[in-house]
């Protein structure tokens, strides 16, 4: 019997699999000297119980608490019972345990197969994983954590404005008989950029505090994420007019090896990620339901559906209506991208609407789930176009 089926913990520097191995021996050899030690006893039961999946989940600031509301609202909710605790269940889903960690751990676990699946920033994702490794992008957007990666100069820097100027003013800095001095806690990405633009520059490695470095001395110039720009602009910081170096918000990752399993083991795998995928998908879209005068329900759709960007994601539900007032009355319930609401509301009272009333919806499910056919195709395992699993 296989006691430890999902163990993917490094244990005394062994591989993945050999710890699961390691474990199971100790098992067993606990249960051989039990039978001896004291015959009418029980096996001792293992101290250490590892979840079918474990889904890392940044433990602090604002991806924490984004992270877990998502969760939460896709009917993953959390049962972390304190700030100080470190596991969690997530009730919902049978075998899967929440590991909290920081935010610049989580791409570490995933590598290394302690997690299977975790929460993270894609700038995080892009700068530490292991480039030779298994860890993917499972769902590359769940629309929080939006912010760039961008260049900034100090506000005296006039002329330099762009990546081009940048790269003057580096030369001229070369001059001087020194190199430009970058303070970034992304060496990676920012050393990959610089490279792609020809400017040769020194890395100033710094964790926190990287606004202040130009102003110090210890830099010229700083690459640092930003939401708003807010902190650049109060330490004469400014951003190069270029596109930024990344775009990133938090994105779902997981360890591809630690991830192929029969269909029994990617279970899990399987809800959460149709969860997440469609509770984000229904971010983008409303739920708009009006009542429309018609000769018939065919009359009615075919009115609404002159107008595609509002007619639904595959066309418009038309149903009659028992009026209190009689005439001939349909309720028409479309779906419609959030962003041009107010334009669908105005469509649907050029079509003579009433009673109009709009909805967010909590699911929007595609056939497959995204996500998870991509999972499959990449263990070798492609689903049916109807997402099922092949026989």
């Amino acid at each position: 019997m296989d006691i430890y089926p999902s163990y993917r913990v490094l244990v005394g520097g062994k591989t993945p699999r050999d710890a699961g191995v390691y474990r199971r021996l100790q098992y067993l050899v606990a249960c051989w000297r039990s039978a001896f030690d004291s015959p009418s006893q029980s096996p001792p039961v293992p101290v250490f119980q590892v979840p079918e999946l474990r889904i890392a989940l940044p433990s602090e600031g604002a991806l924490a608490t984004s992270a877990t509301d998502l969760l939460r609202n896709a009917g993953l909710r959390v049962n972390r019972s304190s700030s100080r605790t470190y596991t969690a269940a997530i009730p919902s889903v049978d075998g899967v345990e929440a590991l909290f960690q920081r935010a610049s751990d989580i791409t570490g676990l995933i590598d290394r197969a302690v997690a299977h699946i975790g929460i993270v920033g894609f700038d995080q994702f892009e700068e530490e994983h292991d480039e030779d490794g298994d860890t993917i992008v499972l769902i590359p957007d769940l629309k929080f954590g939006g912010a760039e990666l961008v260049l900034a100069v100090p506000d005296e820097w006039t002329a330099v404005t762009t990546i081009e100027g940048l790269a003057g003013k580096a030369a001229e800095i070369e001059k001087d008989g020194r190199v430009l001095r970058v303070a970034t806690k992304y060496p990676r990405l920012v050393g990959r950029y610089m490279a792609e633009h020809g400017i040769t520059y020194e890395p100033v490695d710094a964790k926190g505090g990287l606004e202040a470095r130009p102003e110090i001395g210890d830099a010229d110039m700083i690459a640092d994420i930003t939401a708003s720009g807010t902190t650049l602009r109060q330490n004469r910081l400014r951003r190069l007019d270029d596109p930024p170096v990344l775009k990133s918000s938090a994105v779902l990752i997981g360890n591809l090896t630690s991830l192929k399993r029969d269909d029994v083991g990617l279970e899990p795998v399987r809800k959460i990620l149709e969860l997440l995928e469609s509770r984000v998908a229904a971010q983008d879209f409303q739920w708009v339901i009006a009542n429309i005068e018609g000769e018939s329900a065919e009359a009615v759709a075919g009115r609404v559906k002159s107008e595609p960007l509002y007619s639904g994601l595959q066309g418009p539900t038309v149903a009659p209506v028992f009026s209190k007032t009689g005439g001939s009355w349909f309720s028409v319930q479309v779906v419609v991208p959030k962003n041009d609401l107010l334009n669908a509301i105005d469509y649907m009272r050029k079509l003579g609407a009433s009673g109009i009333t709009v909805n967010e919806p909590a699911y929007v499910f595609e056939t497959p789930c995204a996500a998870y056919a991509e999972l499959r195709k990449k263990i070798g395992r492609p689903l049916e176009p109807n997402g099922s699993a092949k026989g």
